[in-house]
């Protein structure tokens, strides 16, 4: 163990041991902020002092907020996985990944540890001497199962407090009357009898269906046979009870896999994660989390911080043979050493590659993707969280007032042609889609985004100081209001932004507010958000001002941003489009540029024009027989593709 000074805490050179232990940084007052664990921990730990300019920004602040630093060597990697865990358990540090539920899970819960068990549907923390199956999606789908389950094993469902007062009475509830219940709490029957029926009951939920049904439908025959018709009717209703709850349960697995199926959703700031328990080839439960992505860990070290979380404190019964992840985590057989010791049994962690698993996974992807989305739309709902982020914004650039409408631009190409670029307008942290807008880069030749951005800040602000000139102010109740005098309508963009961000860096901010300078508006804040470390940059300041990873600030910004990048992505393949199409129709004789507009606009796009038959294209007005013959022929002619990649946002883009 080894802690250094707070003002210098950088270990001093060859003082850090190189076998494998657990790490914690701790900030000034002594605070575990991150722990991590390392094979090698000179090699880890030296990593971590260098040149901030060559750290991830998120680690950056991480070294940058600690003061000081103490590791604990153990023997082997999977001793240090167990350490990591109970330290992260431990100490809670900011910094780590930390999975919380993204809404509250029903268990079905059977008190195992009572001398007469209970079976019970709830919520939230697992309590010692509870047996749990599930977590379910809902809890009216439990509760109709276990009705379903209850005549076929009468176990007790009642509460303490009706149990004992039914003791007192020595009368049964309802469900003593009607056979769902065995009336233990009168002495119907015993409590080795009555336990029992409950280890048949988490048999038959656990997954151990098949031979109960076997063994329930030969006792009906049997008793069919010897003309015990009423016992039969009711081993049949027992049967059809039992079938009717595996409906519930689709099969996923026809060979009976036990697995636990594990899939990520992700973006820059936040992973949603699902998993579907399967046991004995029948999803028995679904869950899932949201974290904030605080490090700089691709999907691999996510996977394993997600199965350390999962399973670091779990009882071995809950730990599958099998686990199936869409990425290996950097050293799987360390984790699969660990989860191996935990359940006393081989555990694998493999990827599907193809087959039912495979499918099965897909689908968990799926569903981690809505809940994500469905997260970020609840978070974007909030009305307290855009306060919030505005107000955040307003401290964090100095700006004088809250910027209650935000506009956004961002520009797209391909190689330099068809650019384009995008305005997307927020107003109270919520986008207003009517008023985007859609410009064509004209004056500006080549790949040039900072002169695109420069020309299209001219050409929007030009435009407001032209409506606000012809504009009148007129008093509303919502408050004063710019008009046209003529029509006596409201001129939507005579109203200032209270921020314009760009997308880009210091080039693109210096384009924005120089275009402003040149037309004498100095009363417009200007921002820029560079994707790859999410920075904001300020006209005239030389260091990016840097906002925490979960604000509420960074948060709006980059749905700002995206949206933009989005907007302006779908005109650049539209217009890409039709550019193709011109092209191909330029060598069909006949076709002139009036009937290739009204082409262009029949059919709206290359692929339709493409699927279109020739007597389709010749009900075009103007267009012949012979002509849509020629029209069909040109556009069914392979294209050459290309591949480029988009400076402007540096991804990947197909032509």
């Amino acid at each position: 163990m080894a802690r250094r000074p707070v003002n210098d805490y950088r270990p001093a050179p060859g003082s850090i041991p190189t076998q494998p232990g657990v790490y914690r940084f701790r900030d000034a007052r002594g605070r575990v902020i991150y722990v991590g664990k390392a094979k090698n921990l000179r090699a880890r730990l030296s990593s971590y002092f260098q040149d901030p300019i060559n750290l991830h920004q998120r680690t950056a602040a991480m070294v940058a907020s600690g003061a000081s630093v103490e590791w604990t060597v153990v023997k082997t990697e999977v001793e240090a996985l167990q350490l990591e865990y109970s330290w992260i358990k431990e100490f809670d540090p900011r910094f780590n990944v930390k999975y919380r539920d993204d809404k509250s899970y029903p268990w079905l819960a059977v008190t195992v540890g009572e001398e007469f068990p209970r079976v019970m549907v709830g919520r939230g923390a697992k309590r010692k001497g509870t047996k749990y199956f599930g977590p379910y999606s809902h809890a009216w789908a439990i509760r109709e199962t276990v009705d379903q389950l209850l005549r076929v094993f009468p176990m007790r469902s009642c509460s303490n407090g009706v149990f004992k007062r039914s003791g007192q009475i020595g009368r049964p509830c309802l469900l003593g009357y009607i056979e769902k219940c065995s009336a233990p709490c009168v002495g119907n029957i015993s409590a080795e009898d009555h336990r029992a029926i409950v280890d048949d009951f988490c048999d038959f939920v656990g997954g151990n269906t098949n031979a109960f049904v076997k063994r329930i439908r030969t006792e009906m025959y049997a008793a069919s046979e010897a003309q015990e018709y009423e016992r039969a009717a009711r081993l049949r209703d027992d049967l059809g009870a039992m079938e009717k709850a595996l409906e519930k349960q689709a099969v996923v697995f026809g060979d009976g896999t036990s697995a636990d199926v594990i899939a990520l959703a992700e973006d820059p700031l936040e992973v949603a994660v699902q998993i579907f328990y399967v046991r004995g080839g029948r999803i028995r439960g679904q869950r899932g989390w949201v974290a904030d992505r605080v490090d700089e860990g691709g999907t691999a070290e996510l996977v394993e911080d997600f199965l350390l979380q999962l399973y670091g404190g779990a009882d071995g019964d809950d730990i599958p043979r099998e686990i199936l992840v869409p990425c290996l985590p950097p050293d799987p057989e360390t984790i699969e050493a660990l989860l191996s010791d935990l359940r006393g049994s081989r555990v694998r962690i493999r990827v599907p590659q193809r087959g039912d698993k495979r499918s099965l996974q897909e689908t968990v992807a799926r569903n981690a993707g809505q809940a994500l989305v469905m997260h970020k739309t609840k978070r974007a709902s909030d009305l307290t969280a855009r306060n919030q982020a505005l107000e955040e914004i307003q401290q964090a650039l100095g700006l004088d007032e809250v910027p209650l409408r935000i506009e956004c631009y961002d520009i797209s190409n391909l190689q330099g042609t068809e650019v384009v670029a995008s305005m997307v307008v927020f107003e109270d942290g919520l986008a207003r889609k009517s008023e985007y807008r859609r410009f064509v880069i004209k004056g500006v030749d080549g790949q040039n985004d900072v002169a695109s951005m420069h020309e299209v800040i001219t050409r929007r602000f030009r435009r407001l100081l032209d409506e606000q000139a012809r504009s009148t102010e007129v008093a509303t109740e919502s408050g004063p209001m710019l008009v046209d005098p003529e029509t006596g309508r409201p001129r939507k963009f005579a109203y200032a932004p209270g921020l314009v961000v760009v997308d880009g860096g210091p080039p693109q901010v210096a384009a924005a507010q120089r275009a402003l300078d040149e037309l004498g508006i100095d009363d417009i804040p200007v921002c820029g958000l560079a994707k790859r470390l999410e920075e904001v940059w300020v006209p005239g300041r030389e260091d990016p001002v840097i906002l925490a990873r979960s604000s509420e600030a960074l948060y709006l910004l980059q749905r700002v941003r995206d949206e933009a990048h989005r907007f302006a992505i779908t005109h650049h393949r539209s217009r890409r489009s039709k550019s193709m199409v011109e092209s191909l129709l330029d060598d069909v004789p006949g076709l002139g540029e009036v009937r290739r507009k009204t082409l262009l606009k029949y059919f709206g796009s290359l692929r339709k024009l493409r699927a279109a038959t020739v007597q389709e294209i010749a009900q075009v007005p103007g267009i012949g027989d012979r002509t849509a013959i020629a029209i069909k022929a040109a556009v069914d002619q392979p294209t050459r593709k290309t591949v480029s990649v988009n400076t402007a946002t540096g991804e990947i883009e197909e032509g």
